[in-house]
Parts: structure tokens; C-alpha cells; sequence
């Protein structure tokens, strides 16, 4: 709950987390239960991985619940929202879920392929954003929370030769954060992104290049790829009370790249 200063104790309160049924979602959603809150494991497509990430929740005595929705329809959108009051109070949005678009060069790229990326990447979040807000907002009789957006390091490094076209909807995360950050910065709810660098992920394989990482490695500083869970780290701590004064900020979790 918000209390004087913005500082807020939310790890009893519920987290939506956008994409949960693998890889960083995944993660964030176990660690996120650990640390108290409950958990609602949105996927698009991965029923029987999200229903596995429910299990190991509650297993473990917590509260999760698998809710479907496709975010690149905005029905779907509102639909998690509702569907996740069942769990309680809504207290922290992880905005995780996106597509690559798959490897490309811009000379190769689609209207159909952009128009779908940018609706999951772009639109989706800030339409999970919007619902969020009207919910937690103290303007709207909310009291408080927290947005995570998961950006990347391809929003800075621009990922030439791959993926220009996911790199640009990730530096669009980068602006809409800072920006809703300031927002509604009055209203109880702060609002951060995560930027990941290379981790070990099915990402890769599924985009046909099940060895990107062991190609790019020598690129990484501290000389290997990152751990959803590393990842998931980062997440809860700007979820936590710990990280109450910290908004509007963009956390690489990228081994120096």
C-alpha cells in the first residue's frame, strides 16, 4: 500500500506479470511469489508451461492463477485485468510479454510483421499500462503501485543486421516509461523498466539461431549470457519497497555490454 513519501510495502499485494509462461516471466513469476505477492501468469499460447508456473507456485504455498490473453488484442487486454481481481487487489503490472518479429534486415521487413510486433511490444504494454493505472492510481481511488516494463539492450545497441525493427519497439518502451513515469508520479505509482542483455532463453532457438548466444559471448564483458532468474532479480527489486525512490529509471541487467 502507498504510504507518506511514495514509499509502499507491496509483496503482499498482487502482480500481473505479462508472458509468464517461460523464460524471464517465468522466473519473475516464481520469485515473485516467493517474496509474498500473488501471482497472475498471463501467456498467449503456452497453456500447459503457464499451468506448470501456477503449480510450482502453489506447491510452494502460494497464489497464482493462468489467465490467457493475447496482447495484441485490446479485448484481451481488459479481460486479463478483470479476470485478475479475482486474486485481489491489483498492486504491480510486469510488462514482459513481446515478439522479435524474427531475424531480419529493415530492407526485409513487412507491414504485416510490424504491424503485429508493434501491437504486442508498443500498444500492448501501454494498453496493460492503462488498465493498470486505472486501477492503482490514487486519482482513481487506487492506493499505489508499481509498472515494470521489460525494455532490452537492442533499444541502445540498435541490433543491426538482426532485429532493427524489435529494437525500435523497445526504445519506444524506454520513452513511454520515462514519460508515464513522471505522469503519475503524484498518483502513488511509479514506473521503471528492465533492460536485459543477452540471457539464456528459448528466444534465440525460436527465432532459428539456437546458438546466437555462444556466438555473440565474446561481446559480453563479464563473458557469458545472463540467467532469467538474474533478470528476475532486478524485477522484483524495483517491484519492492526497497527501490521506493526509484522512478522514471531504465536498470540494465546486461554484464557490461
Amino acid at each position: 500500500m502507498a504510504e507518506q513519501g511514495g514509499r509502499e510495502q507491496l509483496e503482499s499485494g498482487t502482480v500481473i506479470i505479462t508472458g509468464a509462461s517461460r523464460g524471464i516471466g517465468a522466473a519473475t513469476a516464481l520469485l515473485a511469489a516467493q517474496r509474498g505477492f500473488s501471482v497472475a501468469v498471463n501467456y498467449a499460447t503456452g497453456e500447459k508451461e503457464a499451468a506448470e508456473v501456477v503449480r510450482q507456485i502453489q506447491r510452494n504455498g502460494g497464489k497464482a492463477q493462468a489467465i490467457q490473453a493475447d496482447l495484441g488484442r485490446e479485448q484481451d487486454i481488459v479481460r486479463l485485468f478483470a479476470e485478475a481481481e479475482q486474486l485481489g487487489l491489483l498492486h504491480a503490472l510486469v510488462n514482459n510479454a513481446g515478439i522479435t518479429g524474427g531475424f531480419a534486415r529493415v530492407e526485409d521487413v513487412t507491414g504485416a510483421m510490424l504491424e503485429h510486433l508493434l501491437a504486442v511490444n508498443v500498444t500492448g504494454a501501454i494498453l496493460c499500462a492503462r488498465e493498470a493505472v486505472k486501477r492503482m492510481s490514487t486519482k482513481h481511488g487506487g492506493k499505489g503501485g508499481v509498472i515494470v516494463n521489460i525494455s532490452s539492450l537492442a533499444s541502445r545497441i540498435g541490433s543491426p543486421g538482426e532485429w532493427v525493427h524489435y529494437a525500435a519497439t523497445k526504445g519506444a518502451i524506454d520513452t513511454f516509461t520515462i514519460g508515464l513515469a513522471r505522469e503519475v508520479a503524484q498518483e502513488g505509482i511509479r514506473v521503471n523498466a528492465v533492460a536485459p542483455g543477452l540471457v539464456e532463453t528459448g528466444i534465440h532457438a525460436a527465432n532459428g539461431e539456437p546458438g546466437r548466444l555462444e556466438r555473440l559471448k565474446h561481446t559480453i564483458p563479464l563473458g557469458r549470457p545472463g540467467k532469467p532468474e538474474e533478470i528476475a532479480e532486478a524485477v522484483v527489486w524495483l517491484l519492492s519497497a526497497a527501490s521506493s525512490y526509484v522512478t522514471g529509471s531504465i536498470l540494465e541487467v546486461g554484464g557490461g555490454r
